[in-house]
């Protein structure tokens, strides 16, 4: 069954993906697929589809994505995995099978660590996942200079007066792509999100873990996959040749062959010539 869900949590509408009944096999694992920053559980795909032959599946826009409401206050990563648990709530699952690409890594990868969930976490795909904080060098830290200074003169009230747009352009002009489109609560949320540094949880992220990575990957590198793989103490990892950090879009047979062995899922039929 592909299905659209609109669910209220807390006092957020979220959209959701659904494949399946999650609540009509409660002996099998529900997968729960979280997306990237700036995409929505649709984005997955035929992955949704492919998981979906083994387990139900529910793919939420995460708050301020897609579908979804944004929050009314920036979140950090751990905020984002109480909301999780809160969607979670209401199909009271034994086990969850997580499949996240890049900021919904973050949270798979904080969600997975906890000691007190409801509930066991069978496996993990990790697809290019975010959560190591890269090494800054000193160019970096010019530039962050160079940010604080002008953001402190433009928030100046004289200065505010004149020039009552200018703050904002400034911010935006600085930031990502991801950061220059988003909302200013969304703007925080990144920030908040980017300078956490996940890397002491992975040592308790005990759920065998298959880590799918672009060899090509420039946002989250596969250097980032090599160390996971080392800190996890059951992960494999697959790098996918030539893909970038929508590896999963880049690479799909590589991918979904990777996926099926990982959850032991049949190949998929063959179509008569």
């Amino acid at each position: 069954m592909e299905d659209v869900l609109e669910t209220t949590v807390g006092k957020l509408q979220i959209h959701c993906e659904q494949r399946g009944d999650p609540c009509a096999a409660p002996a099998k694992p529900l997968a729960l697929f979280l997306h990237g920053w700036g995409a929505s559980g649709a984005s997955f795909g035929r992955l949704l589809d492919i998981v979906g032959e083994g387990y139900p599946v529910l793919a939420p826009d995460l708050p301020g994505f897609g579908g979804s409401d944004e929050p009314e206050e920036p979140w950090d990563v751990a905020r984002y995995s109480e909301f999780v648990l809160s969607f979670l709530q209401p199909y009271a699952p034994k086990q969850v099978l997580l499949v996240a690409h890049s900021f919904g890594g973050r949270v798979s990868i904080h969600l997975a660590s906890r000691k007190d969930l409801p509930f066991e976490i069978s496996k993990i795909i990790l697809i290019d996942a975010a959560g190591i904080r890269p090494k800054r060098g000193l160019r970096y830290h010019a530039k962050v200079r160079f940010y604080k200074a002008g953001k402190k003169i433009l928030s100046l009230r004289p200065v505010k007066a004149v020039f009552p747009n200018a703050l904002d352009e400034f911010k935006a002009g600085r930031g990502s792509s991801d950061y220059a489109s988003a909302s200013p609560i969304m703007r925080d949320t990144l920030v908040k999100a980017v300078n956490e540094d996940l890397t002491p949880l992975l040592p308790s992220v005990s759920a065998p873990t298959l880590l799918l990575w672009g060899e090509k990957d420039t946002a989250t590198p596969v250097a980032d996959g090599k160390k996971m793989e080392s800190l996890i103490p059951d992960a494999g990892l697959v790098t996918l040749p030539g893909a970038g950090h929508f590896s999963y879009l880049d690479q799909p047979y590589i991918c979904e062959k990777a996926v099926r062995s990982f959850l032991e899922l049949p190949p998929p039929e063959r179509t008569a010539p």
